[in-house]
């Protein structure tokens, strides 16, 4: 059932929420699928809900940094990234404290634990009117295409939310970034709403996370946000009967149809629209979804990241 946010639906969410039961709400990033994470049975059942891999961990989300360090150590890169960037679209991955209450199935058993503040009203609101930690991924069926919006959410997952909170379409777009600092060094495991040349401006060159092992955190599984029809990268033509997911002035022609993630070339609008326009475009009396390219830097790389896991395989 989809309710717009204010502070009736935001308390009855919260109440749902302390009763073990799924709320979808929004995030400045994408919308999440929450449930209080200190609750393994409702952890459970949102793996159920997006029939989602056991070892794939969860991005705990809490109000404040200061809750966070209930869950998790922090070290000294830890406190100067979360004062520069939280609230915001920064996940950390840290080793859990000996006390942390959060469901060790929220993090996929692993000693350590991806947690993040939202910079998003509704989001805020949720957390401190449920009074819990609230698990969230994004509140689609696992591998789909991320939802930007409330009905989006409706569409992938149905009767398994109790309740989703529409506050409109999300600010950013794309995912939270991942950086995981649970060791000596620094390792980027996702690309997202704040870039690398921001972090490493605050702690210093960073590095990346090899793909393969055990997952982190969210996003990290090769194939991933994916549509129904194929989609191909990095296309300068329009082969017959493909669509088309254009940057730019300069769209291709010949598609069947168009959508363009920014006419201006902006990569800021490009994250905002690029999971929405995935969905618009894929469609059955398409073959295929060509994607023009996007440049390889700032939000371009959590665009990128995106796209080739969709298109993996």
């Amino acid at each position: 059932m989809i309710k717009p946010a204010n502070r009736e639906t935001i308390e009855e969410a919260a109440g749902l929420i302390r009763e073990g039961r799924l709320v979808a709400f929004p995030t400045e990033t994408v919308y999440g699928l929450g449930a209080d994470a200190t609750s393994g049975r409702a952890v459970a059942a949102v793996f159920a809900a997006k029939d989602r891999p056991e070892f794939n961990p969860l991005i705990v989300h809490v109000a404040t940094a200061a809750d966070a360090e209930r869950l998790v150590r922090f070290d000294d890169r830890a406190r100067r990234l979360a004062a520069a960037f939280w609230p915001g679209a920064l996940t950390l991955v840290l080793p859990r404290t000996t006390a942390c209450p959060v469901s060790l199935l929220a993090g996929a058993g692993l000693d350590t634990l991806a947690v993040r503040v939202p910079d998003q009203p509704t989001a805020q609101a949720l957390l401190r009117a449920a009074g819990c930690p609230i698990a969230a991924p994004s509140a689609n069926r696992s591998g789909e295409v991320s939802p930007t919006a409330a009905h989006h959410v409706a569409r992938s997952l149905g009767d398994a939310v109790a309740l989703i909170l529409d506050d409109g379409p999300t600010r950013i777009g794309v995912e939270s970034t991942v950086l995981d600092l649970s060791g000596r060094g620094s390792a980027i495991l996702r690309h997202g709403g704040v870039t690398e040349e921001e972090m490493a401006a605050v702690i210093g060159p960073l590095g990346e996370a090899a793909d393969d092992g055990a997952p982190k955190s969210p996003g990290m599984l090769s194939r991933h946000y994916a549509t129904r029809i194929p989609l191909r990268m990095m296309a300068t033509d329009v082969r017959p009967g493909e669509a088309l997911l254009a940057f730019g002035p300069r769209p291709l022609g010949g598609a069947c149809i168009t959508a363009n993630l920014s006419e201006a070339g902006d990569l800021g609008e490009a994250a905002r629209n690029l999971f929405a326009m995935m969905r618009e475009l894929d469609r059955p009396d398409c073959a295929g979804i060509a994607v023009m390219p996007v440049p390889d830097e700032g939000l371009g790389r959590a665009i990128n990241d995106r796209l080739r896991r969709a298109a993996h395989g």
